[in-house]
């Protein structure tokens, strides 16, 4: 009871000092709070960024391989003129892959441009235009929120038909049913059979809001699908329960066997995946993250020296009391308790307001960003564990020096 006692007198006390020097509380405190801010602010940017990174990357697939011409990171001796010199996939090689892998579930072709979307007199720049083949809805995650799918027929036979973007059919058609209707690309007329649901835009720039899907087949009778302008690809979905990595090793296999690369040459072919991505950005998150701790130890260390000042003012503001507490019984570490405690409280008062900012700053920068940013429980639980160790440093001294004082000489303190 006499130990909780000293703790709730303590914590008075600590207030007490917050509401009667304000000036120099405010000044001592603002460092432990742009300290708290700056380190959980960098934890929070990063956490935020990450989880929208692995949100963006599992759209592309955890379990997709994607065959291309350029791989997707590389080093800073990065050979361009290597990779600007490899064939490009191609239609035949994507069925080959079909044929004879064990491991693949699904295998599409596809191919991609910016085009000019009209209908009737409206007409939309700009518009991605994707060619690709029928396994493709089976690869990629997206919903139709109007009609349907293409049939495998029409995939086959190349009918002219499409599925559109949300903010496509916003566009042209402003809020009218744009299935049966048909959008003329480059003077050719395809049929809408289908509309995605809206996805809003990623950092990948991966959302099919703004795109326009067609059979590979149609497109190949309109444009040439498998020349550099239109960037194609071969895309591979793992079976269930089969691992990535055993997939990649039977598709080099593969690629090396249909391009008769002898065993001596490179691959002149990239196989990517999703995981790439993230750990690409592990070493910058990295260096963001360390960036934040040595912005934050300097204001932290200059919070410290303020709390620290603040209790040796206090030590001597209070010596007589100090000595009539141990010339009544007061043990000292009771002492030493009572301005440790006091110390801790100065110093989460100016974490909490620390973390109370970073809050407002997420709040600001979810509504102006489409970066999902949210102030997560760890890092809340981080910068007041921090804010209680600043406490303890910066207050232990102060303390010793109180509990140390002889209780005669404290009492004729003046």
């Amino acid at each position: 009871m006499v130990f909780l006692r000293l703790i709730s007198d303590s914590i008075k006390f600590a207030f007490s000092s917050l509401i009667n020097n304000k000036l120099r509380t405010f000044l001592s405190l603002l460092g432990v709070t742009i300290g708290i801010f700056s380190i959980i602010s960098v934890m929070t940017t990063i956490d935020s960024l990450e989880r929208t990174i692995r949100d963006n990357v599992s759209s592309l697939g955890n379990n997709t391989i994607y065959i291309q011409k350029w791989p997707w990171t590389f080093g800073a001796d990065y050979p361009w003129w290597k990779y600007i010199q490899r064939p490009l996939p191609t239609l035949e090689e994507a069925e080959i892959v079909k044929q004879r892998s064990m491991y693949a579930n699904d295998v599409a072709f596809v191919a991609s441009t910016m085009k000019t979307v009209e209908f009737n007199d409206k007409a939309l720049e700009n518009v991605g235009i994707m060619f690709a083949s029928h396994d493709y809805g089976n690869i990629r995650e997206f919903d139709i929120s109007k009609g349907r799918y293409f049939s495998e027929q029409e995939s086959h036979i190349g009918r002219n038909v499409a599925i559109i973007g949300a903010m496509v059919a916003e566009e042209l058609y402003q809020g009218g049913d744009p299935i049966d209707k048909t959008i003329k690309i480059n003077g050719n007329k395809l049929n809408v059979v289908g509309v995605f649901a809206k996805e809003g835009q990623d950092m990948f720039n991966n959302s099919m809001d703004m795109m326009v899907l067609a059979p590979v087949n149609f497109g190949k009778t309109v444009f040439d699908v498998e020349s550099d302008q239109l960037n194609p690809f071969i895309t591979v979905s793992a079976k269930d329960n089969v691992p990535v990595d055993q997939l990649i090793d039977e598709l080099t296999i593969i690629m090396r066997t249909v391009r008769r690369l002898k065993p001596v040459e490179e691959d002149n072919f990239a196989l990517n995946q999703a995981s790439m991505i993230s750990k690409g950005l592990d070493n910058i998150f990295g260096i963001i993250d360390i960036a934040g701790w040595i912005i934050g130890g300097f204001a932290i260390l200059v919070g410290g020296f303020g709390i620290a000042n603040i209790m040796f003012v206090s030590v001597k503001e209070r010596t007589r009391q100090i000595g009539i507490q141990k010339a009544i019984g007061a043990k000292s570490y009771l002492i030493l308790t009572q301005f440790l405690t006091e110390a801790v409280v100065l110093s989460l008062v100016g974490g909490i307001v620390g973390l109370v900012l970073v809050w407002l700053l997420t709040i600001m920068v979810s509504g102006l960003t489409p970066l999902n940013f949210a102030l997560s429980f760890q890092n809340i639980i981080s910068g007041t564990l921090i804010s209680v160790i600043i406490g303890i440093v910066s207050g232990y001294a102060p303390a010793q020096k109180a509990a140390k004082l002889d209780p005669v000489v404290a009492m004729n303190h003046v």
